[in-house]
């Protein structure tokens, strides 16, 4: 799957969040779906020399999530990827899509929670990261507040991450992909709460491309690149 595919992957999840509701996890089924598809594929699931891989998800084969063993507790895993049956590595993804800053610390800090509990049992976890370059703020009653664009300064904690060198903290995923995108739509659209939001983008043709923001990550954050994450991933895989 190529960075094309991957936004179309996106803006499809995009759309199925808009049907169903931030707490279906129908979105997911489409967006881990893929994603473990795309891994299965690359790992070549079937018998080898290196062994047999399977993928574990929402969305793709037997449709569950699977539990890592962590150093302090067992963790349903976004994506799992097992060889011979038991689990050798694990990816979280997270896609926001409302509210990042009034959350975006919680976001952060749970990652690197769980990512130390996995990888503090020696097994390497990897992590997903989404987020349109402007996203609305939602008030309880469904109100548009305003709209939060995404800056260098929304993204310091992940620029410092990415200079981490993660032999020497297991908080740091082993890879991480910040992935931002662009939600764009011809004129000024006309809705200033989250039923007309929602009606507008499921009734209104809209482009989902990559932001063209720069920002500068350094080796182990990866940044808006798919298919060079799931190649570093698929790489370290093989090599375990």
């Amino acid at each position: 799957m190529n960075n094309s595919r991957f936004l179309e992957i996106l803006k499809a999840s995009f759309l199925k969040y808009l049907e169903t509701g931030a707490r279906s996890n129908e979105k997911l089924k489409i967006l881990h779906g893929a994603i473990s598809s795309d891994l299965s594929e690359k790992l070549k699931t079937t018998n080898d020399i290196g062994g047999v891989y399977a993928v574990y998800s929402l969305g793709f084969g037997s449709g569950q999530e699977k539990k890592i063993v962590g150093r302090y507790v067992d963790k349903a895993v976004d994506i799992t990827i097992s060889k011979d049956g038991q689990p050798v590595a694990g990816i979280a993804v997270k896609y926001v899509m409302s509210n990042y800053m009034q959350n975006s610390n919680n976001y952060f800090e749970s990652m690197l929670g769980e990512t130390a509990n996995i990888r503090c049992n020696e097994i390497p976890y990897f992590q997903i990261f989404v987020i349109p370059d402007k996203i609305p703020y939602f008030y309880n009653s469904g109100v548009i507040k305003g709209w939060e664009r995404i800056s260098e300064h929304n993204l310091k904690k992940y620029i410092t991450l990415s200079n981490d060198n993660i032999d020497n903290y297991l908080h740091t995923p082993n890879k991480t992909l910040v992935f931002i995108v662009n939600i764009s739509c011809e004129g000024n659209p006309p809705y200033d709460d989250k039923k007309g939001y929602i009606k507008y983008y499921t009734e209104t043709p809209f482009k989902l491309t990559l932001s063209p923001k720069v920002f500068k990550f350094e080796n182990s954050v990866i940044y808006n690149d798919y298919e060079e994450f799931i190649k570093k991933v698929v790489h370290a895989v093989l090599s375990l």
